[in-house]
């Protein structure tokens, strides 16, 4: 079973493919499997480690409080471990949190960044959204939880596919490592209490901000306020998507990945030169 100790715990990870190693960060509730439809895409060109946050699939934490900073230092921990240098950085949601934290606390493990469907804080509404998350799992069924905050996560045009709903519901109620309502909680209390909007200037990093443009969750708005406050970095709108683009569109993001990996590649000195 691919374990790695760091940051006292055992965390749980996969990896697949070659070439220059790509990190995925999972978000809110979800484990390494957010990522199952992308990796393909990925993995053709380049490493692609995918992991479990703390509490989340099979990397075990004791319950208490947790923080977006812990568990960015939980990251830094896995990197050192499997010795991957310099890495690619993708978060998705609470991700996209990590990611902006791994890069403020340890900016030598980073060779880009994408930011995906996520933002440097929440507004009122959202961290009123993201405590009653935290709460669900303590007082519903997973079905009936996931039926109450899918409708937020996925558009219009996922519900008309047929069988995607249904699919989703699976997945996360035949889930054989759910995590507990006690981690839940926890990661719950870390989003809201976390922001990153006063420290955003000091991220030196390339960096794609990557939104959907029906992401009614982090609207676009949200990226745009990121993107302005990392120097240099690029905005990407992608169409006919939401929140939840891992599961809904992992072709379509996947492919923007790509492009700004091979842009990255074709760099000189480690700048970027961005492209609006």
């Amino acid at each position: 079973m691919p374990v790695v100790s760091a940051n006292g715990l055992d965390i749980f990870y996969e990896a697949r493919g070659h070439g220059e190693a790509i990190l995925l960060i999972a978000g809110f509730g979800c484990d390494l499997s957010i990522w199952s439809q992308v990796v393909p895409h990925l993995s053709s060109g380049h490493r692609v480690i995918v992991f479990d946050n703390r509490g989340m699939g099979r990397t075990v934490a004791p319950d208490g409080p947790s923080s977006i900073r812990q568990m960015a230092s939980d990251t830094a921990g896995l990197i050192a471990a499997l010795g991957l240098g310099r890495v690619h950085v993708a978060g998705h949601s609470m991700g996209g949190m990590i990611a902006q934290e791994l890069a403020l606390q340890y900016p030598e493990v980073i060779a880009s960044l994408m930011l995906l469907s996520t933002c440097a804080g929440l507004d009122e509404r959202g961290r009123a959204i993201i405590r009653a998350w935290g709460e669900l799992p303590r007082l519903l069924d997973v079905r009936t939880t996931t039926r109450l905050i899918m409708p937020w996560i996925y558009t219009n045009a996922f519900y008309e596919r047929p069988g995607a709903v249904e699919q989703v519901l699976k997945a996360l109620v035949t889930n054989p490592y759910p995590p507990t309502p006690q981690a839940v909680q926890a990661q719950s209390q870390a989003i809201v209490e976390w922001e990153s909007y006063s420290r955003l200037s000091a991220i030196n990093h390339p960096t794609l901000v990557l939104v959907g443009r029906e992401d009614i969750l982090l609207p676009v708005a949200f990226a745009e306020s990121l993107a302005q406050g990392i120097r240099g970095a690029q905005l990407l709108v992608l169409p006919n998507t939401g929140h939840g683009m891992p599961v809904e569109s992992p072709a379509l993001l996947a492919e923007a990945m790509r492009n700004w990996l091979a842009q990255q590649q074709q760099t000189q000195g480690g700048k970027a030169t961005w492209v609006e």
